[in-house]
């Protein structure tokens, strides 16, 4: 990282055009239409995997030139319906429509799978996937625990697949021309970086064991994870606050401010990891906390994540990442970025295309002609592992010490090392 004192005005645009990345900056900053040529190897047929956020992944994948949206999938009958609805009034094609996502692996006229089913699906799925001989979009955190992410990550090497995580904002023009300022020591040498996420979430109460309801597959919808009884307060979010299968706000929003954090910042794996907070608000179900505050050293610089998910701190005005370097600072906002010197003078505030279709498409052409993709399953996955080493940490009520090359709990202890991984189903365990 540059040590050098912070850009004028004049030299950071002077930077931004002799570099090799403006390059880049330029071509993600095109309408959605141009992001990609008609290929030569024709269009791509793609199936969507879990039609809630999986509805997002529908609308930009129309976005995308010659993809076409050939099936989608999920256990509850009811979206399905609704999803290929949506694609044949867009398209004018209505797309298949299955409850296993084992269907859609079988079929050798798909391409590619584009994963947006719950946590403790994504890394089983991609593995699936990849072995099949799909290249996969998987949302984001990827993987429900620590080594989860290493195995998705050996399947995408040894079935040579291409395997993009749906940490958006990594193709997103405004925030790659932050990172390019950054880089550039438009604020001098970076020292640390604080992330935020506040939030308005009610309590879930308590679930009552009820029948499953007739339109849900609740035993695929477990799949990998050793069953439990079906709970009205379950589906289809609030497993997010439950161990058994989510990671709670970390695994959920902080995966995207860490991994701007880290990205900017240019490191890897953190030596020390502390993690400190609660459950406040609510009496229920919710076995995650609400309030969070974790910490992550790298020896020459660090991060934070504060959370508050029950209480927005509106007054506060927070943006998502605030950068700090020895000559000021630079925070990123939802489609902007703003720079002040260390006095707290605004110098500059820039604002540009934050679209998700960039994303997709970059996705679309790494399969097509191996345009490197922007948040490549191996990087995407170094940003998660802080997610579950900070739940680690938290539910361990323990500092971790890492090794900072592999990435992995130096003398562990049993209950840090059993949360490493976890109990599958039968039959289910993901094997590379």
């Amino acid at each position: 990282m540059s040590s050098s004192a912070p850009t004028s005005v004049g030299s950071r645009r002077g930077f931004l055009k002799s570099t090799s990345g403006l390059a880049a900056l330029l071509a993600l900053q095109r309408p959605p239409s141009l992001l990609a040529a008609e290929p030569p190897s024709g269009r791509l047929r793609i199936a969507v995997i879990g039609l809630g956020r999986g509805l997002d992944h529908i609308s930009a994948f129309t976005q995308v030139p010659n993809v076409e949206i050939a099936a989608v999938c999920d256990v509850d009958q009811r979206r399905i319906a609704a999803a290929a609805k949506k694609i044949e009034e867009k398209t004018g094609k209505a797309p298949s429509g299955v409850r296993d996502f084992r269907r859609l692996l079988d079929d050798k006229s798909i391409d590619a799978i584009s994963i947006a089913m719950p946590n403790f699906w994504h890394a089983p799925a991609t593995i699936l996937g990849c072995a099949a001989g799909k290249h996969v979009y998987v949302e984001k955190p990827g993987s429900h625990n620590a080594r989860e992410s290493e195995l998705m990550v050996a399947a995408a090497r040894k079935h040579k697949r291409q395997v993009q995580m749906g940490n958006q904002r990594r193709s997103m023009p405004i925030f790659i021309q932050a990172m390019h300022e950054l880089q550039a020591g438009a604020i001098g040498k970076l020292r640390f970086a604080r992330c935020w996420y506040d939030a308005t979430r009610a309590g879930i109460g308590r679930g009552k064991s009820v029948p499953i309801p007739d339109w849900l597959d609740y035993s695929l919808w477990q799949g990998p994870v050793p069953e439990r009884p079906y709970l009205d307060n379950l589906v289809h979010y609030n497993w997010h606050w439950r161990w058994h299968w989510g990671g709670g706000e970390l695994a959920n929003n902080g995966i995207h401010t860490l991994d701007l954090a880290r990205w900017g910042l240019g490191v890897e794996s953190p030596q020390h990891v502390t993690c400190s907070g609660g459950r406040y608000h609510y009496d229920d179900d919710q076995e995650t906390p609400d309030t969070t505050l974790a910490s992550y050293d790298f020896g020459a610089s660090g991060i934070s994540w504060d959370s508050s998910s029950c209480l927005p701190r509106k007054e506060e005005n927070h943006p998502l990442v605030t950068f700090y370097g020895e000559g000021g600072t630079l925070s990123l906002e939802g489609n902007h970025y703003t720079v002040h010197d260390v006095n707290g003078k605004k110098l500059r505030s820039e604002t540009g295309s934050a679209s998700d279709v960039h994303h997709f498409a970059n996705f679309a052409d790494a399969i097509r002609s191996g345009t490197p993709l922007n948040s490549e399953i191996g990087e995407g996955q170094k940003s998660t592992r802080l997610c579950h080493l900070g739940n680690i940490a938290w539910r361990t009520r323990s500092a971790l010490t890492i090794d900072p090359k592999a990435g992995h709990i130096l003398n562990p202890t049993h209950d840090q090392q059993k949360l490493w991984t976890r109990e599958y189903r039968k039959g289910w365990e993901p094997k590379v």
